[in-house]
């Protein structure tokens, strides 16, 4: 039986529709996938150990941290600045810091500037990969070990590259199951 009029369009417009659909569902995943294997927009790398190469040029590593909106925390890098070895393995701290009378969770988003550098910039270990929770008062330290690929060095754009900010932004989270219970659980409630 061939659709015929009206039918025929009904039957495109709803082909149309769903590939439409289907398309933005895989686009988030596959925009996320791109950024992390390229570094497209200041998306960092990640590895389990440092480079096996220490070039003699140096390159400054910038710090610097951010609170969004509403999130009542302070937070702000250790140090400001350092100089590397392309290749070397730094390590740096962010502080963080909860004024407030209750539990809180975080956890932060990142990027390096330039953006042509995030190929480069490669997170050994980082207080990122993982949501923190802050008690009432609490102020802590939280590391984040890295090195700059030596590729830097040698890539068309990223070579002239002298200075890398790493950026975090911390945004307040639900607290996990079980912190959550136990911060409901100490709050009283008057009639």
């Amino acid at each position: 039986m061939a659709l015929h009029g009206p039918q025929k369009t009904v039957v495109q417009l709803v082909a149309v529709v769903a590939t439409m659909g289907a398309l933005a569902w895989a686009s988030v995943p596959f925009y996320d996938w791109f950024c992390r294997v390229t570094g497209f927009g200041g998306t960092t790398q990640v590895d389990t150990a440092g480079s096996d190469q220490i070039l003699d040029q140096t390159i400054k590593i910038r710090f610097d941290g951010s609170l969004s909106r509403d999130m009542p925390w302070t937070f702000k890098p250790m140090v400001r600045e350092m100089e590397l070895k392309i290749g070397e393995t730094g390590l740096a701290f962010y502080e963080a810091y909860n004024p407030t009378d209750h539990p809180i969770a975080g956890q932060a988003s990142y990027n390096v500037y330039p953006y042509e550098a995030g190929g480069f910039f490669n997170k050994i270990e980082c207080f990122c990969f993982t949501e923190q929770v802050l008690q009432p008062g609490e102020r802590v330290q939280m590391p984040v070990t890295f090195f700059v690929d030596p590729e830097i060095a040698t890539d068309l754009d990223a070579k002239y590259v002298h200075t890398i900010t790493l950026s975090y932004t911390f945004y307040e989270i639900d607290l996990p199951g079980g912190q959550a219970a136990l911060d409901t659980g100490s709050q009283t409630t008057t009639n």
